[in-house]
Formats: structure tokens, sequence, C-alpha cells
């Protein structure tokens, strides 16, 4: 696991009207600050990435359909530097996603529908702060392509 990434399973109260599903509170352990909340949709097979953010911490939860959230350590002085992590997020696999800030990130949808994204940030949007490659930049080592077996 990348170094100052956190995954917390998140609860979800299910009766038969429907749910509640429980995202980031403010005594929750990896809560920091409130900057924003926003949503991302990705169509399946659509990859978002990557881009970096220098101050932001994102806390990504995916309600509705399926993400691969992939992450890479490019921090001159961490521990894990050169390592690629892959985490499944959405309905069949409900949890909170922590990445720091200064750690590559990007997204692809999976399965057959549409999947929505929900990251309650540290601060609010800044674009002086996010830096984007295009997803098949190689300087980082990360295939997107479908594996089998």
């Amino acid at each position: 696991m990348i170094n100052g990434v956190v995954i917390t399973p998140l609860r979800q109260i299910c009766d038969e009207r429907g749910k509640v599903m429980k995202m980031l509170s403010s005594a929750d352990a990896v809560f920091s600050q409130f900057g924003e909340i926003y949503f991302s949709s990705v169509y399946p097979g659509a990859i978002k990435g990557w881009h970096i953010h220098s101050l932001m911490t994102l806390n990504y939860a995916v309600p509705v359909g399926n993400i691969k959230v992939v992450l890479y350590d490019d921090r001159e002085e961490s521990s894990t530097r050169g390592e690629v992590q892959e985490i499944f997020l959405g309905a069949d696999s409900y949890c909170l996603l922590t990445v720091p800030p200064l750690v590559w990130n990007g997204f692809k949808g999976i399965g057959n529908e549409t999947a929505l994204i929900a990251n309650c940030a540290t601060i609010a949007h800044d674009p002086g702060e996010i830096s984007r490659r295009d997803p098949f930049d190689p300087s980082i080592p990360y295939e997107w392509t479908l594996r089998h077996g």
C-alpha cells in the first residue's frame, strides 16, 4: 500500500425504503478539514487520469457504479516511491479512499453503468495546485488495459 493512502470501509444502512450511504464525518480519523464536495461521473471503459494535487487531500467514495482507481507514488522522500496501487470502489466495494497530496491518481469506469464519484476534498478547487498527464504517459508505469486471468 502506498504510504499515506487509507481505505476505510463505509457503512450502509438499508431497509425496505432504500438506504443511507455514509461517506465522511468530522469525527472520522481520516477527516482533516473541509474544502469542498464535488461529484464526477465516468462512463464504462472511460479513463480519467492522470492528475496530482500539490495541497489537496482527496476523499473518494463511489455510491453508484464501479471504478478502478490507480495510484502512483512519485514522491522523492516516500518509502513507497515507484509503487503503483489499484483499488476498486463502488457498489461492489463501498469504501472511502483517502489520497494524500503529491500522489498521482486516475480512474477507469468498470462494468456496464456510469459511475458517480464523490470527493470530499480538504481545500476548494484551485487550478494552480493540480497537474495533469495523459492516461498513457509512459512516465507512469501502468497499463489501463483489461487483464484476464
